[in-house]
């Protein structure tokens, strides 16, 4: 009877200890997993995906390993098209090496890329079955690399990814609110620069995101001057283009000519790069000024009028309405 008791006694004690402990305990799990110093536990959900590995994945060491593999499965099935085995098997590999940027961005090429193009062309599908499937593919892409980047918020090439996504000619149409898309864009830009580490041409990725957001004209024309004051790189004809463009629009009064040739240093350029510019419609870029620069550029240059880009069809822009028409 004593033992029972000493037992019972000791027993309580553990109980109490043990529930003193564990708020400490998950308290420092918390901050070692925040810190990266240990993997995150596994979801519960993942068990019954791993099914007998899981035992030997949980304990950490072998997570990046069976991601490799279950990447592997993912390329099949990829070769296979079938894009909601991909979807699931990318899930899988993000919970197993959340921290891996390779895995984000070929799990969000696969669906607003791949899977997108996909349906596109796939005759079999009726023609509103595809265009939805389309547009559930960019989004579902999206929200994939959104959540990467939420997991590595300080990855610079994640948030690049998402302006890129969102500023593709072939992917905006997919969302309702352009401008809105645009000015997402032009922010994601932004946080990848924050981080220190971008790649240059992420600053100049922000400016031609922002320069097409209504409203935005005068912070984007700030934002152009500066880099075509900083270097000569930044003088690429889409930023010289825009420049233009941007200046135009804050005065409407100036000599267009006069600037065309200011900033692209001969009237054979301007005439050249402006004349790109305004046919780039599927960019959705503004044109402010371009037309009157053209007019009297092609008069001083003695361009026929047949050649002259403002006396030439335009080209439509690629989207839904012309992929999915039949």
């Amino acid at each position: 009877m004593r033992l029972v008791r000493k037992s019972m006694i000791l027993l309580a004690v553990a109980l109490v200890f043990g529930a003193i402990r564990m708020p400490f305990e998950s308290a420092l799990r918390g901050e070692l997993e925040k810190s990266g110093l240990i993997p995150r536990e596994l979801e519960v959900g993942t068990k019954q995906k791993l099914g007998q590995t899981f035992a030997a994945v949980s304990l950490g060491g072998l997570r990046t390993l069976v991601a490799t593999f279950y990447n592997l499965r993912a390329f099949s099935e990829f070769t296979e098209q079938r894009w909601g085995d991909v979807a699931r098997t990318f899930d899988l590999i993000v919970t197993l090496a959340p921290h891996t940027r390779y895995y984000w961005e070929t799990g969000y090429w696969h669906q607003a890329y791949n899977a997108a193009s996909y349906y596109i062309n796939e005759e079999k599908l009726p023609a509103e079955r595809r265009r939805e499937a389309w547009r559930e593919s960019i989004h579902a892409g999206r929200d994939f690399l959104e959540r990467g980047i939420r997991n590595n918020p300080d990855d610079w090439s994640l948030w690049a990814n998402k302006g890129f996504l969102l500023s593709d000619p072939n992917k905006f149409p997919a969302f309702r609110d352009q401008a809105k898309s645009f000015e997402e864009a032009a922010e994601a830009y932004r946080k990848a620069e924050a981080t220190g580490r971008a790649l240059p041409y992420v600053k100049r990725f922000s400016l031609y995101a922002l320069a097409r957001v209504p409203g935005r004209e005068d912070e984007a024309l700030e934002i152009a001057r500066r880099f075509y004051n900083e270097s000569e790189r930044n003088h690429t004809p889409t930023l010289l283009s825009l420049l233009f463009v941007l200046e135009a629009h804050a005065d409407a009064s100036q000599d267009m000519e006069e600037l065309a040739v200011r900033l692209f240093g001969t009237k054979e350029k301007a005439f050249e790069q402006l004349g790109t510019h305004w046919q780039r419609t599927r960019d959705r870029f503004p044109v402010y000024g371009v037309a009157e620069a053209l007019q009297r550029l092609g008069k001083d240059l003695d361009i026929p009028a047949g050649e002259n880009p403002l006396n030439q069809p335009l080209p439509p822009p690629p989207g839904p309405d012309q992929w999915f028409s039949q």
